[in-house]
């Protein structure tokens, strides 16, 4: 999992994704908050579509 904050028409947004070993791109998420909500999405939209991953890490900040 990835996550920045982008600037969309002058609007800062949220901007998540979901990445293989090699770096690829597997789904991403952009919204306005960062919420346990919007990353729960996020999460299972890519399991669903490419099952479910042998191992996630996810950065610190998630985590506290």
């Amino acid at each position: 999992m990835d996550e920045t904050y982008i600037k969309v028409k002058g609007t800062w947004k949220y901007f998540c994704r979901a990445v293989d070993r090699n770096s690829k791109t597997i789904d991403f998420l952009l919204t306005a908050k960062r919420d346990k909500a919007a990353a729960k999405r996020l999460f299972d939209k890519a399991m669903q579509a490419n099952g479910v991953p042998e191992k996630v890490t996810v950065d610190k900040k998630w985590c506290q």
